[in-house]
């Protein structure tokens, strides 16, 4: 019984499709449907129905499966704890989400990399859902996503809670005006990020609690396109906090809206039984004296002048014997 084979069933399981799990795993169909016959004539039972395109647990396979993630997690730990020696490099696995990887975990990592040098942080910037799965299947350390994320895998642990804020260029009549209603922006056109993000679903949500369809004309990929289009005019947008930037005071005004302000929730998730090295601790209480600095030193107050994030944190100044 080989390693990869373990994994191969886990990646069928989880893809319930043969395809699927060959893709996630970077092999052809017929290697990984093979590997699978021989896992199974080793052990003496077939793992999967094999009905159409749908592959499905038998129930020798359902036994088989628990104990394969036990396996694959004990050996994943193993390796991590040695990852651990101190004479041995160290690396770190980072998932966030678009609106918050460049404006929080970007800065973050500069800071991470002076006080830090023998770490590398390998970052990726996904969609929630993509980001749960990953962390789940233990591709990344750790994510940081909007709520609400229910696994009962993984730990969930809050952030931040930031509000969400209008944002129109600088020439729009918005600009100027010192309290922005919701029936004010009723008939503007939005700029908004795609249908798979997950903020777009969170305004969506707002504005349908007050009975209110915006008129979407733009949706974007990248929270830099967003802006660009909302600088020149093209409509407004709604941004959280986090996304707001010093460069943004040459062409973009970021408002409170009167009377209720939309807010979101990023957490910390990480796999229960994930092994959580030096290196990820350490990350993790940078990134949470970075956001409370953060708030502390630079509430947002209105108007045009964002918080900058501090040059240095309480935890970059804290080197640990360990750190070197």
């Amino acid at each position: 019984m080989e390693m990869h084979q373990l994994r191969y069933a886990v990646a069928v399981a989880d893809a319930g499709n043969f395809t699927r799990a060959a893709e996630r795993c970077h092999v052809t169909q017929p290697t990984l449907s093979q590997q699978i016959l021989n896992l199974e004539s080793e052990i003496g039972h077939k793992l999967f129905h094999r009905l159409g395109r749908k592959a499905v647990l038998t129930e020798a396979g359902a036994v088989f499966l628990e104990r394969a993630r036990r396996i694959l997690f004990e050996v994943e730990n193993a390796a991590k704890e040695l990852s651990d020696h101190p004479s041995l490099d160290r690396r770190i696995t980072v998932g966030a989400l678009p609106t918050v990887a460049p404006y929080l975990l970007i800065p973050l990592i500069a800071h991470f990399r002076k006080s830090h040098p023998n770490l590398t942080i390998h970052v990726r910037e996904d969609f929630r859902r993509d980001l749960v799965r990953a962390v789940v299947e233990g591709d990344l350390d750790l994510a940081i996503v909007s709520l609400p994320v229910k696994d009962p895998q993984l730990s969930i642990e809050p952030l931040m809670t930031e509000p969400l804020l209008l944002v129109v260029g600088k020439d729009h009549p918005f600009a100027n005006r010192a309290e922005i209603g919701l029936q004010d922006i009723a008939e503007e056109t939005f700029v908004t990020m795609g249908d798979s993000s997950t903020l777009a679903g969170q305004i969506r949500s707002f504005f349908g609690d007050h009975n209110i369809e915006p008129k979407v004309g733009y949706r974007c990929a990248q929270v830099a396109t967003l802006k660009a289009l909302v600088a020149m005019g093209a409509g407004i947008s709604i941004l959280p906090l986090v996304d707001r930037m010093p460069e943004d005071t040459d062409s973009l005004v970021y408002l409170r809206l009167a009377g209720t302000t939309p807010t979101r929730q990023l957490a910390i998730i990480r796999h229960l039984q994930r092994y959580q090295s030096r290196g990820a601790e350490q990350f993790l209480g940078l990134l949470r004296d970075y956001v409370a600095e953060i708030h502390t030193q630079h509430p947002f107050e209105g108007g045009s002048t964002p918080p900058v994030p501090p040059a240095e944190t309480k935890a970059s100044r804290r080197r640990t014997d360990n750190s070197g």
